[in-house]
This record gives C-alpha cells, sequence and structure tokens, in this order.
C-alpha cells in the first residue's frame, strides 16, 4: 500500500503541472532535428535545481519522455529525424507521408510511443527493485568492475569503430580525474586555478559536449533547418487505433526489446529502434512492404525507443551506471540534488522513487493527448523560426543553465571548451556519448579500486580482493563478453567478405 500511496503523490496539481509542462517542452525541443533527447534534458535540467527532488525527476522524466517521441514528427514529415532514436521512423514514416499520410504515421507514432513508454515504465516498477536486492550484495570491488563494464559497453555500442568509443571513454575517465581526489584528497591536473579544485562540473560538461557541437552545425549549413510540411488531413485516431491492433504482437515484442536494449548500460533508443525493426521486418508476412510506408515499421520502432525511458532508469537507479544517454544527465541531476543512486533508492529515498514512477506513468499517458494536439502546432511554430533568431536562443539558454548551476563563470568557459572540443572529435569519429559515461563512471570506478585495494591490502591479498567473489567474476566476464563480441563480430564480418572475394 505504501507503494501505492507514494505513486499517487504525483497526481499532486504541482506535480501534475510539471508533467504536462515537461512533456510538452520535450516534443518541441524534440521535434528539431538534431536537438537530441538528451540535450532537451541537459538544457532544461538548470531549472530542476530550486525544486524538491520528487518534482525534479518527474519533470525531467517527462521532458524525456515527450523529447524521444517528438523526434518522430521531424522525421516522418520531413524524412529529418528530431533525435537519434528516431533514425529508424524516417525508414515507413516519410514514404507514408509522402503518399499523403503524414497525419496518420503521426497518430501511429503517438499511440506506439505511449504503449511503449507503459511497458518501460512497467518494467522500472516491477524489475528495479528486484535488481537492488541484489546489488545491496555489491561491495566497492563490484561497483569498481561494474563501471568498467558500463564503460566497455557504449564503447562498444558507439557508432562506427570500437575503439573511437574506448579512446571517447578514455578522456570522459581523463577529465574525472581533474581536481580533488575522490580518496585521499590529492589535488590533480588543477594547473594552479582554484575553479578547477572541483573538476569538472558534470552537467557543463554535458551541455558542452551535446549542444555546443549542434549549435555549430547549425551556423555551419546555409540551407533553411527545416522545410515546411505537407497539410495533414488532422487526427486519424479510429485508423491508428485499429492498426496497433492489427500490430499489437510488432508492439509488444518491441517494447520488450527496447526495455531489454536500455537495460544494457548506455545503449540508447537509437540501438533498440533498429533491433526491433529489423526483428519487426524479419516476423512480417508484409516484409517486402517495409521502406515502402508500411505502418507496422514505425509502431516497431516508435514502441522500443520509448521503451526505453523506463527500461533506461533500471540500470541507473540500481546500479549508478546511466542506461541511455539522457539517464546521464538525470543521474547528473540526480547527483546535484545529493541523492546516491543504488540499493537507496528503493530502502532510503524509496518515497522519491515511486512518486517519480508515478509521474513517468502520468507523463506517458499525457503523451497522447498532448502529443496529437500541441505536437503538430509547436512543430509548425519550429519550422517559421529563422535560424538567425534558433541558434542565439539555444546558445542563451545554455550559457544561462550552464552559469546556474554553481553561479561560476569559469563553468561556462569549460561547457565551450569541450563544446568545441567535441565537435572537432565528432568529425573523427568520437562521439560524445562515451565520453560523457567515462565521466561520470571515473569517480565510481576510481573510490571502488582504491577501497578494494586498500581493503585487499589490509587482508593480505590484492588479487583475492579483486578476482576472489563470485559477482565480481560474473561481471568480469560480462566485461570481456563486451570487449570481445564487436572484435568478434568484425573478424567474422571480414572474413566473410575475404571468403565472398575468394570465389
Amino acid at each position: 500500500m505504501d507503494t501505492l500511496s507514494f505513486m499517487a503523490a504525483a497526481l499532486s496539481p504541482v506535480n501534475l503541472m510539471l508533467a504536462v509542462v515537461g512533456v510538452a517542452a520535450g516534443i518541441i525541443i524534440g521535434a528539431l532535428p538534431g536537438l537530441s533527447a538528451t540535450m532537451a534534458v541537459a538544457v532544461l535540467v538548470p531549472v530542476t535545481f530550486g525544486m524538491s527532488p520528487e518534482a525534479a525527476l518527474i519533470m525531467l522524466g517527462a521532458i524525456y519522455t515527450g523529447a524521444i517521441y517528438g523526434g518522430s514528427y521531424a522525421a516522418i514529415l520531413v524524412n529529418t529525424p528530431g533525435t537519434p532514436s528516431a533514425i529508424a521512423t524516417t525508414f515507413d514514416g516519410f514514404p507514408m507521408a509522402k503518399r499523403g499520410d503524414g497525419d496518420l504515421a503521426v497518430t501511429l507514432s503517438t499511440l506506439s510511443s505511449m504503449v511503449g513508454g507503459l511497458m518501460g515504465a512497467l518494467a522500472l516498477l516491477s524489475l528495479a527493485p528486484l535488481l537492488a536486492q541484489i546489488a545491496l550484495k555489491f561491495g566497492p570491488v563490484e561497483y569498481f568492475w561494474l563501471a568498467i563494464f558500463g564503460l566497455t559497453l557504449i564503447s562498444a555500442l558507439s557508432e562506427g569503430s570500437t575503439l573511437k568509443g574506448f579512446i571517447g571513454a578514455g578522456l570522459g575517465l581523463l577529465l574525472s580525474t581533474v581536481g580533488v581526489s575522490v580518496i585521499g584528497a590529492d589535488i590533480r591536473y588543477a594547473f594552479g586555478s582554484q575553479f578547477l579544485l572541483g573538476g569538472v562540473e558534470t552537467i557543463s560538461a554535458l551541455i558542452g559536449l551535446y549542444c555546443v557541437p549542434v549549435l555549430i552545425d547549425l551556423v555551419a549549413t546555409p540551407s533553411a533547418h527545416l522545410k515546411p510540411p505537407e497539410k495533414g488531413r488532422g487526427i486519424r485516431l479510429g485508423e491508428g487505433l485499429s492498426l496497433m491492433w492489427r500490430g499489437k504482437f510488432n508492439a509488444l515484442r518491441s517494447a520488450v526489446i527496447g526495455t531489454a536494449v536500455a537495460i544494457l548500460p548506455g545503449a540508447g533508443g537509437s540501438i533498440a529502434s533498429l533491433v526491433s525493426y529489423s526483428e519487426a521486418r524479419r516476423t512480417s508476412k508484409r516484409s517486402d512492404n517495409f521502406g515502402k510506408g508500411e505502418p507496422d515499421g514505425v509502431i516497431a520502432t516508435e514502441t522500443a525507443n520509448n521503451a526505453t525511458v523506463g527500461g533506461g532508469f533500471i540500470p541507473t537507479f540500481v546500479l549508478g551506471i546511466p542506461g541511455t544517454p539522457p539517464d546521464a544527465v538525470i543521474l547528473g541531476a540526480l547527483l546535484v540534488q545529493g541523492f546516491r543512486t543504488g540499493p537507496e533508492m528503493f530502502t532510503t529515498n524509496v518515497s522519491v522513487t515511486y512518486t517519480f514512477i508515478g509521474g513517468l506513468f502520468i507523463a506517458t499517458l499525457l503523451m497522447l493527448p498532448i502529443g496529437l494536439l500541441i505536437g503538430r502546432y509547436a512543430f509548425k511554430s519550429i519550422v517559421t523560426i529563422p535560424k538567425a533568431l534558433l541558434v542565439p536562443s539555444i546558445a542563451f539558454m545554455t550559457i544561462i543553465g550552464t552559469y546556474a548551476i554553481r553561479n561560476n563563470p569559469f563553468d561556462v568557459v569549460v561547457m565551450v571548451v569541450l563544446g568545441v572540443v567535441g565537435w572537432v572529435l565528432s568529425r573523427y569519429g568520437v562521439k560524445p556519448s562515451p565520453i560523457v559515461l567515462g565521466l561520470i563512471l571515473g569517480p565510481i570506478a576510481e573510490q571502488g579500486f582504491v577501497q578494494g585495494y586498500l581493503m585487499g591490502n589490509a587482508s593480505g591479498s590484492v588479487v583475492g580482493a579483486f578476482f576472489g567473489r563470485p559477482l565480481s567474476l560474473a561481471i568480469i566476464a560480462m566485461v570481456l563478453l563486451s570487449v570481445l563480441f564487436p572484435l568478434w563480430r568484425g573478424w567474422r564480418h571480414r572474413s566473410s567478405k575475404e571468403t565472398a572475394h575468394g570465389h
């Protein structure tokens, strides 16, 4: 009963209002190509610092939910994914729009997003407390190996080269060592600057790495950021519901895939949507229609990428390892609020956790009316905003948001410098997600390693401390699998190519 009463607290007028505002803001930002869900959350995190932890989490969860759905709008109408999670939505969404069914595709996307979001939130409600019980058995050494696992996984799953993913993760780890050390209070890489004693501020780094490169790209491309979409016929809810019922098993499978992929730290909605799209195509009786405007393609991708919202919070809350890049930003916001993730979220902070889960259910349900009624009008207004006004507005929000975190102008300098560095690195295929995860997981890995080493020294066996517990060995096995699997897949791909050339 306590769980239900905590979840019911999300229905308070203030929390409901924050959920509505969050979903609407998320849809508006998500509809803009290039402005990812991560950026939507990063830009608006500073707004939540004055709120209670429950209210802050509900608003951030609502923004995240809205942004993931909002990305489908541009994907369907102008063949430009608003967020990376909507890449696979362009495959069938845009062909539907070209034949005059853009409004139906948007309705399908809204319904699918709601189904996926509810399934993800249900998984968070049911699976996270069970995993929290297991997490209670974790010591410093297990947290060290978990941090390493999180780093190897995001690096292995990074777009393009695995090596570039590891380079990004290494750079993030290096940034996490700036300032006073977690244990021992040694001063490192401060270069005599008092501003660097506190280290690189996580949210400033996130805003810089995710927002500044987008602004540079918007300025660098002379063409308009969007083309006005064709006029639609309005909301086609009846047709959308009948298509959803026809594709119910596709939606259910895609929601399970989305949740499962999100539980893998760092995987994200883009991977989930691509996996579910390929599965939908493989099992469909109409597989030949995929890529030509097949509604099941839109259902599969949009159900999966919204299921990652709830699924991604499972490792974030239970283990302190972000399930998706936006979770990394929300984790940063939790740390600023003074919260520790892990089993404490389901013991000491149980009221905050379940109020947030209740808020996530509400935000997902609100997405249906808000998405259908406000989404398209928001998009039409965004289309008309000239780039000369759009870029300075976003730049102003990033500067104010970064400064507001610690009222420190140096954080703005760090944000801009990291943003430019991030833009240059992205030109060479090093994406921001591994860097961000390295920055967040670095202190966890360092603290676990130093404490484990000290415990090993005290017990007379450092090797035994790190390799002598069953839980540690299980995590090490997962680390090896996540590192070796991409290498094996690459080797197999090369050998099959060589065989084909040989014939």
